[in-house]
C-alpha cells in the first residue's frame, strides 16, 4: 500500500508518515510542489493524501496533474480550511474524498482504504484546540530535538511561555 503524503508542514508529514507505516502503509513524502508529478510518476503510489494549502499553491491546483499520472489513485484531499465550496470543487476536480483537520490517522486510513467512516468516529477522533496545541509543540519540539530556544522560535511564541506550556500535563483528546 503505497501512500505519497503532499504536505509542506514537513514535521507534520513525518509524524503522519510515521503513523500510516505503522498501519502498513509505505510512505513517501513531498514537501515541495515542483516535485509533486516526479514523485508520483517515480514512485506510482495507490494512495495520495494531499494538503488543500501548500507553501505556494492550492493542493486543488495539482489534482489534475496528479490525476493525469496516477489515473486510479485514491486521492484524499486534507485540509484546516473547510468549505463545502471546496469540497464540491476538489470532487470536480478529480479528489476521491476530502477530510479536515485535525484528522485522526485512523480515521485518514479508513477514507484511503474506502472504509465506512460512522459519524460518531469522525466526532470523537477531533481532537480539543488545546490539545492539538500540546501535540504541535510535542511535534515542533521533537523536529528540534529538544531545543526549547529553537522550537520557540520557530512557534512564534516566547521560550518561557514555551517552558510553561511544557511542564503542563497533557490535554486530554
Amino acid at each position: 500500500m503505497k501512500l505519497l503524503i503532499i504536505e509542506d508542514d514537513i514535521a507534520f508529514s513525518n509524524t503522519l508518515a510515521r503513523r500510516m507505516a505503522k498501519m502498513g502503509f509505505e510512505c513517501q513524502i513531498v514537501n515541495r510542489e515542483e516535485e509533486i508529478v516526479s514523485h508520483c510518476e517515480t514512485f506510482l503510489p495507490e494512495y495520495v493524501l494531499l494538503d488543500m494549502k501548500l507553501e505556494h499553491s492550492s493542493g486543488l491546483q495539482h489534482i489534475g496533474a496528479i490525476r493525469q499520472v496516477l489515473s486510479s489513485a485514491k486521492i484524499v484531499l486534507l485540509t484546516g480550511f473547510a468549505s463545502i465550496a471546496t469540497a464540491v470543487e476538489a470532487i470536480k476536480l478529480g479528489a476521491d474524498d476530502y477530510l479536515t483537520k485535525p484528522a485522526d490517522t485512523k480515521l485518514i486510513a479508513k477514507k484511503l482504504l474506502g472504509e465506512e467512516v460512522v459519524i460518531e468516529d469522525a466526532f470523537e477522533s477531533t481532537m480539543s484546540p488545546e490539545r492539538l496545541e500540546w501535540e504541535h509543540i510535542q511535534q515542533t519540539l521533537q523536529a528540534n530535538d529538544g531545543n526549547v530556544s529553537e522550537t520557540a522560535r520557530q512557534l512564534n511564541m516566547h521560550r518561557r511561555t514555551l517552558q510553561r506550556k511544557l511542564q503542563k500535563k497533557p490535554v486530554s483528546k
